[in-house]
Parts: structure tokens; sequence; C-alpha cells
């Protein structure tokens, strides 16, 4: 049973497996920077390298992407489904232009060059000043159907 809070659409864009390998290499190179001062300052430097390096890619999956209610919840972003237009689903070619050279400063965006689809949604409000939000998901179809879904349309 869903309840008014329970989120309708939940998606999390988490960092690929290839990015905590690339963490660990990190952690190695401070390892072998520190090396020439002991075994102790090489191991200290493995362990402060993953973890920074670690964290970093952490933070980079930690977007979420939800329906709650009448919400479109986009990290800290929460946009009522009734300031938002229609929602065009991108492929990568143009998902890719849209982070890039098709892009508004003023838009919301939340993108994650890892994942290949994307959403752009108009925001029709005419009290803000945002043209659209631009969302990474890993599943653009379903994201849309989603909204359509909690909008009773």
């Amino acid at each position: 049973m869903t309840t008014a809070l329970s989120p309708t659409y939940d998606e999390r864009l988490t960092a690929p497996r290839s990015s905590w390998v690339i963490a660990v290499l990190v952690g190695l190179a401070a390892a072998l920077i520190a090396f020439p001062y002991g075994l102790p300052a090489a191991l200290g430097g493995w362990a402060v390298g993953t973890a920074v390096a670690g964290s970093w890619v952490n933070a980079q999956g930690s977007s979420r992407i939800r329906i709650v209610g009448d919400l479109l919840v986009a990290d800290d972003a929460r946009v009522p489904l009734a300031a938002l237009g229609d929602v065009e689903v991108l492929e990568e070619e143009e998902a890719r232009a849209w982070r890039t050279y098709k892009a508004d400063l003023r838009a919301h965006m939340l993108m994650r060059s890892f994942v290949p689809g994307a959403v752009r949604i108009e925001v029709v409000d005419p009290g803000d000043p945002t043209p659209y939000v631009y969302l990474s998901t890993r599943t653009p179809e379903a994201l849309r159907d989603a909204i359509a879904a909690a909008r009773g349309a």
C-alpha cells in the first residue's frame, strides 16, 4: 500500500564500479609517494588517499531522484509537479548536447556524465525564472511515466 509520503519513483545515481577502482589506485599512488618515509607512512598514505578519493566517489553517487506525493525531489530541489510541463526523454547524444552547448544557465540541472540517459522537463510556473529541469537518469521512460502517473494524467 502506498501512502502520501511513500515515493512512487525512487532512483539513486550511484557512481560506476570503475570509479571505486580508481579511488583504490589513488590510495596506492599516495602509498608510493609516502613509501620513502617508511612503511608506516606508506600505509598512512594509502589509508588517507583511499579515504579522500572514496569520499569523492561516494559524493558523486549520493544523488537521488524521487517523486513523493505531488513533488519531484531531485537532491535538495523540491518542485511541485503542477509547476512542470512536458517531459522530454533524452537519449545519450541528445542528453550530452543538453549538458553542454544547449544548456541554459538558468536551468536546474542534476547531471552525471556517467549516466547516459536524461529527461528535460519544462517549467511552466510564470513566477519561476528556471526554464527547465534537466535530470540524468538511467530509466528516463520510467521517470516520465511516473511523473504522468503522479499527475493523474
